[in-house]
Formats: structure tokens, C-alpha cells, sequence
């Protein structure tokens, strides 16, 4: 049998239609079976593993890796092995639960006992960690079994591959882990630090793999804060190192891995976003990203061209989240991105990509840009961003939703050319169909964007804001659990109730319900505000007290109703606590509401 499988999965397929599995597993598991009988079985198991994703779930459903785990109990090295090599091959296939791993107990203990037997169960069981270890709840149970201990001295190992997979091992335990990571930093290995191992993995001459994967250790120990952003491992090692995992000479994958670790590396470090821009022409190099595979490409390889022709995608969706990252804070590199040829036309191509994670990672680039008043005047206009943006808006998955709303958000402001078109293009209903999201980011965004909207407005586009959204909505926004949205909301009501000069209000819109009518006829909005005025964070209140003098502003038609009925409310015996508060501008802001009153 298992020379009749090795390498031929249409056979492997026939032995498990045949019924070969259970049969096997039987024998596996029979105490009269010898240790060679036993190891057999395995060996031909994982041969039927190594075939298809269907192999795989026929193993599974015969509940082959409970009976892989008790072979482990057993005292011969040969069958712990075997088993091991079968496990390994069962857990790196993407259709095995990783959970199966942590059901029972007793499995990682053991495991963690026989990593000292052999460089095979060395090699194997850190593959399956690695695989397995998806999540917080994971990389503790590792932890608390003593992976770092037990794993860190393995990177020393004569094997190559017991090497490789122990620093797999450490890059998915450090990945957001400031626990792992900062333990991490302090483990020694014959007398050197961690960290420095590391380095000496990413120089140069050792092969790819190994610079990749030891600069992710180092970037996610720095992410996790246990390695600063200033260090010379970070600074001179492991980015120049990522940068040159971007160049052409390159393989696909390890290019798109370098940029999106690159991109991980210096997300939130402005200094790193500046040395990165300037380190080997990097921008201009990911510009390459978009010309993959090339006509000219030196591919004599004709499988590796088809495996490419179907990746190139994520070399787009790579390049799109580092050049976002490396925009992120910077005028000057924004412009240098923006300048590299072609680079908006392929933004807006990428908007509109089957992929979505290219299409994500597109957002996220322009938005990242269009934090730039300069390009939101310039380029953003040229290329009518907004117009495939609005297109992304409709129906497009949560995380999409949010990047896209939130870039809306800036094309909103009031200096920004694409304001006029953007409310052309029904953007009103679309925000207020945001502020009813479960998202509570979602909730934010689309508020937040009607605030920016209602800016500065006419009384027009005022008026819609309020007819769309329904002043239920504002009063349901205004009581929302989400501190960020109760901020918006009171900013969006004190841009929808601020005084414009007189003209505007003379030229008061036809049906003649301005926003300050609706608001001063809700009571329960009114007493929302009242409420925030007295609320222990000073932000809201600041907001409750700008939007009571937009109500109460003298020079305006019915601000002595509204005065009269808001004092009624007990607000000016409020703005009369609050004018001895203790926060200056709060101070401020309530003597000049109660001026409001005197003049």
C-alpha cells in the first residue's frame, strides 16, 4: 500500500474510497499489532494526507488525530515519529480546526516532553505549533507550557530545519503579544540575547526564509513594545533588511511578505515611515508591484508564470497597504507617492478589484493620502476619487465600509472641491443609513462625515441632514452607548444650528423649518443636551454648551422664545456652575452663553 500511494493520489483516492482509513486506524490502534505494523499504518496515513483537502476530511472524519495523539503515549521513537510526521501534515492543511489541538489537556505537555527525543520531533511539533497557534488564547496556552523555554535553545540546532521552525514558532508567539514579547527580549541562548540571535538570522548570507521570518520576530517584539523603534536592530537590521525583500529580484511571495511586514513595521512610526521612504528607492520599487508579471519577465519556468499570473493580485493588495503606511503622517512622502507614476489611476483601478482585500487595502492608501489638504485639493480632484468611492460605498463588507466612510469624512471638509459633487451623489442618505449600523466605528464615521457636511452649510443642505436622518435618530445617536458618537453627534448639532452671516437666514428655505425650529420643538432632545451639560466628561459638555448658544444667539429671528424656554429648562442655572468650573475653556464658554442672556 505504501508504495502504491507514495506520490499518486489517484490512488490515494481509491484506498480511501476502498475503506483502507478505518481499517488502518484499527490497526493502529490494536495493542496485539506490532511497533512495526503500527508505524507502517502511520507512515501510509500520512502519505493519504499528503494528498487532497478531500484526503484530508476523510482522515478527519475517521477521527484520525485522537488516534495519532494516543500513538504518542507510546515508548518507540520510530512510531512517535511517524505519528508526528502525520500530524504535522494533517494540521498545516487549511481545512483541520486548529482547536483539535487544545481539546484535551493533557496533548501540549506532552508534546512539549518530547520535543528533547529527536531533531524529527523537534522539527514536527513546532511546525504544528506554529500552524495551531492562531490568537491570544492559543500563544498563552503555549506560553504557560513553557514554549519560549523550551523552543529557544533549539535555534542553535545543527538542522537547518529545526531552526526554521523554531523561529516560525516565536514569530506567531511575539505577533501582538506584549507578554510573549517582552519575555522574548530577556531569554538567553548559550550566552546571547534573543534579539541578537535574531539579527544574526537576518543577515544577508543566510536564505531568505530565515531573514524574513527572524525580521517578523523582530518587528512584532517592536509592535508589542518590547524592542523601541529607535534601536539599531529595528532601524539598521530589520528595515533595510524588509526593504530588500521588496525588490524585483525577489520571489512573488516573499516580496509581498516583506511589504506587508514593512508596512506592519513602521505603521505608527513617523521617523521609520521617513527612513523607509528613502531607504534603496523603495517607493519607486513598489511601483514595479503593479507590472507583475512583466512581458519581459525572466520566468523560464512555466508553472512558477501561472502561479504568479494568479497571485499578482497580492502583490497590488502588498504594495497599496505599504504605501498607506507610509503616508500615514508625512506631507512630504505623500506627495512622493502620489508623484510615482500613474499612482491614482491605479489606486482608483484597485477601488473597483474582484479582490477584497485588494480593494481594502486600496481604500486604506487613499485614505491615508487623503489626509493631505494639498492632495484633497489637487490630485483627489483631478481624478474624481470620489466618484469610485461613492461606487465602493454601496453594499461593500463592514471593514471596507469603515475605511471608506472615514475617508469620506476628510473629502467632506469644507475646503475640499469633491464637498459639492460628493452631495450630489445622494452621500446624505447613504451617511444617515451609517448612523443605524450595529458597527459602532461605522456609526461614528457616518456622523461624523454629516457633521463635517453641515459645516459652514446653507441652510438647504442643513435641512436634509435633519429630513434624512429624523430627529428620532438624532435623540437615539444622542443617547448611544459609544462615547465617540455621543461626540459627533453634538458637534453635527452644533454645525447644523451655527449662524452663518444674516443673508443666509434671510434666505430662509421654502417650508421655513429651519434646523433650530426642529430641535427647539423636541423636548427629549433638548433634555439630552441639558443632560450633557452636566456630564463628567468635560468634552461633552463643552459640546452641550456650543450647541445651547447657537440656540440662544441674540442677533437671530426667535432667540427670545428660545432663550425664555430654555431658561425655563434650568439651562442658565447650568451655565451659571459651569462658569466657575475649573477647566478654563469650559469657564470661557458658559460666561459667553450667559452674556447671551444680558444683552
Amino acid at each position: 500500500m505504501k508504495n502504491a500511494v507514495i506520490g499518486n493520489n489517484k490512488q490515494k483516492a481509491n484506498l480511501i474510497v476502498l475503506g483502507a482509513v478505518p481499517r488502518l486506524l484499527y490497526l493502529l490502534q490494536q495493542e496485539t499489532s506490532s511497533t512495526e505494523l503500527k508505524t507502517e499504518c502511520a507512515v501510509v496515513l500520512g502519505s493519504l494526507a499528503m494528498g487532497t483537502e478531500n484526503n484530508v476530511k476523510s482522515l478527519l472524519d475517521c477521527h484520525i488525530i485522537p488516534a495519532l495523539l494516543q500513538g504518542l503515549l507510546s515508548p518507540d521513537l520510530k512510531f512517535i515519529e511517524a505519528c508526528l510526521r502525520c500530524l504535522r501534515t494533517i494540521f498545516t492543511s487549511p481545512v483541520t480546526p486548529e482547536e483539535l489541538l487544545y481539546t484535551d489537556a493533557t496533548v501540549i505537555p506532552h508534546l512539549m516532553a518530547l520535543l528533547s527525543r529527536s531533531r524529527y520531533t523537534q522539527e514536527y511539533i513546532c511546525q504544528i505549533f506554529s500552524h495551531c497557534c492562531k490568537g491570544p488564547d492559543h500563544q498563552t496556552i503555549l506560553f504557560n507550557h513553557g514554549a519560549v523555554q523550551n523552543i529557544a535553545h533549539l535555534l542553535t540546532s545543527v538542522s537547518y530545519k529545526v531552526r526554521m521552525q523554531a523561529l516560525k514558532c516565536f514569530s506567531v508567539l511575539a505577533f501582538e503579544n506584549p507578554q510573549v514579547s517582552m519575555t522574548l527580549v530577556n531569554v538567553l541562548v548559550d550566552g546571547e540575547l534573543l534579539p541578537q540571535i535574531f539579527v544574526k538570522m537576518l543577515q544577508r548570507d543566510k536564505p531568505i526564509e530565515m531573514q524574513l521570518t527572524s525580521a517578523k520576530c523582530l518587528t512584532y517584539m517592536c509592535r508589542a513594545g518590547a524592542i523601541r523603534t529607535d534601536d539599531n536592530c529595528i532601524v539598521l537590521k530589520t528595515l533595510p533588511c524588509l526593504v530588500r525583500m521588496c525588490s524585483k529580484e525577489r520571489l512573488l511571495e516573499e516580496r509581498v511578505e516583506g511589504a506587508e511586514t514593512l508596512a506592519y513595521l513602521i505603521e505608527p512610526d513617523v521617523e521609520l515611515q521617513r527612513i523607509a521612504s528613502i531607504t534603496d528607492h523603495l517607493i519607486a520599487m513598489l511601483a514595479d508591484y503593479f507590472k507583475y508579471p512583466s512581458s519581459v519577465s525572466a520566468i523560464t519556468d512555466i508553472k512558477r508564470l501561472d502561479h504568479d499570473l494568479k497571485h499578482a493580485h497580492e502583490l497590488r493588495q502588498a504594495a497599496f497597504k505599504l504605501y498607506a503606511s507610509l503616508g500615514a503622517n508625512d506631507e512630504d512622502i505623500r506627495k512622493k507617492i502620489i508623484e510615482t507614476e500613474n499612482m491614482m489611476d491605479r489606486i482608483v483601478t484597485g477601488l473597483s478589484e474582484s479582490s477584497v482585500k485588494v480593494r481594502l487595502a486600496a481604500v486604506r492608501c487613499l485614505h491615508s493620502l487623503s489626509r493631505s489638504v494639498q492632495q484633497l485639493r489637487t490630485s483627489f480632484q483631478d481624478h474624481a476619487v470620489w466618484k469610485p468611492l461613492m461606487k465602493v460605498l454601496q453594499n461593500a463588507p463592514d471593514e471596507i465600509l469603515v475605511v471608506a466612510s472615514s475617508m469620506l469624512c476628510n473629502l467632506l471638509l469644507e475646503f475640499s472641491p469633491s464637498k459639492e459633487p460628493i452631495l450630489e451623489s445622494g452621500a446624505v442618505e447613504l451617511l444617515c443609513g451609517l448612523t443605524q449600523s450595529e458597527n459602532p466605528a461605522l456609526r461614528v464615521n457616518g456622523i461624523w462625515a454629516l457633521m463635517n457636511m453641515a459645516f459652514q452649510a446653507e441652510q438647504k443642505i442643513k435641512a436634509d441632514i435633519l429630513r434624512s436622518l429624523s430627529t428620532e435618530q438624532l435623540f437615539r445617536l444622542l443617547s448611544d452607548s459609544d462615547l465617540n458618537v455621543l461626540m459627533k453627534t453634538l458637534g453635527l448639532l452644533r454645525n447644523l444650528l451655527s449662524t452663518r452671516p444674516t443673508l443666509c437666514i434671510l434666505t430662509n428655505i421654502a417650508d421655513g423649518t429651519t434646523a433650530k425650529e426642529l430641535i427647539m420643538t423636541n423636548d427629549d432632545i433638548l433634555q439630552k443636551i441639558k443632560y450633557y451639560m452636566g456630564h463628567s466628561h468635560v468634552k461633552l459638555q463643552l459640546a452641550a454648551v456650543f450647541c445651547i448658544t447657537n440656540l440662544i444667539w441674540n442677533e437671530e429671528e426667535g432667540s427670545q422664545e428660545r432663550q425664555d424656554k430654555l431658561r425655563d429648562m434650568g439651562i442658565v442655572d447650568i451655565l451659571h456652575k459651569l462658569s466657575q468650573s475649573p477647566d478654563a475653556n469650559l469657564c470661557e464658554r458658559a460666561k459667553k452663553a450667559l452674556q447671551q442672556y444680558l444683552a
